[in-house]
């Protein structure tokens, strides 16, 4: 049966997988979701022996249904590749009765790896089946790993080009290097006078604006997205939680049906709402524990059923959860409110106009599978020092954070449940923060690059590539501007001046 997707805001007709993903955001603004979550077709005892792209491909199957078995284990086989430096591409580490699923061994260091590597062939697919023949425009908006994973994937990539949006003074020196040194004559990175709602903001305005819309389909252009709100880059993310269930089992660390939870530091929403399709698929989780650093307004909402965004904007030494307005939460509100698109797009237009909206108790029943738990600044360093020095494992700080939430989570229920835990970059991503605090008072004064070299000397793992490779690159993107002026600098990489 062919799957179908339609938009949370309901105006348009479903449309196909692919036609979804070359879209990336629903023309009302909406985001797009499946009709159903498939059930899962594979006993998971048959799951644990198979590799990571195998699983991919009896998940993703379900979810791309008019992509032929063919294209979608190209795709696969072109994504899943030598650019992850380990053959397991999402490995699980023990670490203290904990299971950290390790997201981060892809080319540019961050779990957007694990989706970014494959959306690209996903989409000159979906380009090729449905006869496109312009050029598609990849807009982004990034809050630090999203822009250098999509920059990296569609670097080259022939009938594409990518514009990357960051906010300027609000990710760390290793993010901002990744993306301003990024090659591929088709990539174009601008930093913005904002914070990363600004920059999401931005880019949803100008997907939203029909005259140019028009004007870029007469020069030979159309937009699509890299974030989260695609569904291609939703659906290869449940892929890691199935397959980390089925190692759990190949290892013996769980038993056929036995019930785990999952914690995610979650900012956009996506990460952890592909663990909730998983779960839905028939992986047996038990919570989805929501973490979140001081910009806790899922915390908040998971608390109290309001979701506001009206607070001081914070940035942290977690700067991919520096968000205010969680974009994927709107695919949980579409589902708890029914699939009715006349709440949701109330509840969202509540949430731009006057900046909250406020879910009904019934719908706040439905959300028993989740619970929200937040980590300060300090809780989290304290976290990251704690777990290296009792076992030598060292983590980035939007990891911690989650560890921290899983602490918290434990201490309050006294749920013995075994919890993997998504560890979303690598520590080398954010060194300094990781080194200050180890040892603040040594390791305060060395640069960016000093920094790198001591974590190799404390953690003993290897430096990463795409750490080495920046060292020496040559910036190539030093383009800044003010948000209002976003769609200009559009139109200029673009040739529409």
């Amino acid at each position: 049966m062919e799957l179908l997707y339609r938009s949370t805001r309901g105006t348009g007709e479903p449309v196909t997988a692919s036609r979804a993903i070359l879209q990336g955001l629903a023309r009302d603004g909406g985001l797009f979701v499946p009709d159903e979550i498939p059930k899962l077709d594979c006993p998971m005892e048959k799951l644990s022996g198979m590799s990571y792209q195998e699983t991919a491909y009896e998940v993703m199957k379900l979810f791309l249904t008019d992509y032929t078995e063919e294209e979608l284990k190209d795709c696969i086989r072109r994504a899943y590749d030598e650019k992850f430096d380990t053959e397991a591409i999402a490995p699980l580490a023990k670490v203290d009765g904990v299971y950290y699923l390790e997201l981060f061994h892809g080319a540019t260091i961050a779990f957007k790896d694990m989706a970014l590597s494959i959306l690209p062939y996903l989409m000159t697919t979906a380009a090729k089946k449905n006869g496109v023949e312009n050029e598609i425009v990849i807009l982004t908006a990034t809050s630090g790993d999203t822009g250098k994973a999509a920059l990296a994937g569609f670097a080259d990539v022939p009938g594409t080009r990518i514009i990357v949006f960051y906010p300027k003074n609000g990710v760390s020196p290793i993010q901002e290097r990744q993306m301003v040194t990024q090659k591929g004559e088709n990539t174009f990175v601008v930093g913005i006078r904002g914070n990363f709602d600004d920059a999401q903001s931005g880019v949803k305005a100008i997907f939203g604006d029909r005259e140019l819309e028009k004007e870029l389909s007469q020069a030979g252009f159309q937009f699509s997205s890299a974030n989260s709100i695609n569904i291609g880059r939703l659906v290869p993310q449940i892929v890691y939680y199935v397959y980390a269930y089925a190692k759990l089992l190949e290892g013996g660390e769980i038993k056929d049906g036995e019930t785990v939870n999952v914690t995610v530091p979650t900012g956009n929403f996506g990460n952890i709402l592909a663990a909730y399709y998983a779960k839905l698929m028939g992986v047996p989780i038990g919570k989805l524990i929501c973490a979140s650093n001081d910009n806790k307004v899922l915390y908040d909402f998971f608390r109290t059923g309001a979701y506001d965004r009206n607070r001081p904007f914070i940035l942290t030494s977690s700067p991919s959860m520096d968000i205010l307005i969680s974009s994927n939460l709107e695919r949980l509100i579409y589902r708890i409110c029914g699939a009715d698109p006349k709440k949701d797009k109330e509840l969202m237009q509540a949430l731009a106009g006057e900046g909250r909206y406020e879910i009904t108790e019934e719908m706040r029943g439905q959300l028993q599978d989740f619970c929200g738990y937040y980590a300060s600044e300090q809780e989290a360093a304290d976290m990251i020092a704690k777990t290296w020095r009792s076992t030598g494992y060292v983590m980035d700080t939007h990891t911690a954070v989650a560890a921290c939430a899983h602490e918290k989570y434990a201490a309050d229920t006294e749920d013995g449940t075994k919890t993997v835990i998504a560890s979303t970059a690598s520590p080398y991503k954010f060194t300094r923060s990781v080194m200050e605090a180890i040892d603040r008072e040594r390791f305060s004064g060395m640069t960016d690059f000093e920094l790198v070299d001591e974590l190799y000397a404390v953690s003993g793992v290897d430096v990463p590539k795409a750490i080495e490779e920046i060292r020496i690159a040559p910036v190539r993107h030093n383009n800044v501007c003010e948000t209002a002026d976003m769609e200009n600098m559009v139109r200029r990489f673009l040739g529409m001046e």
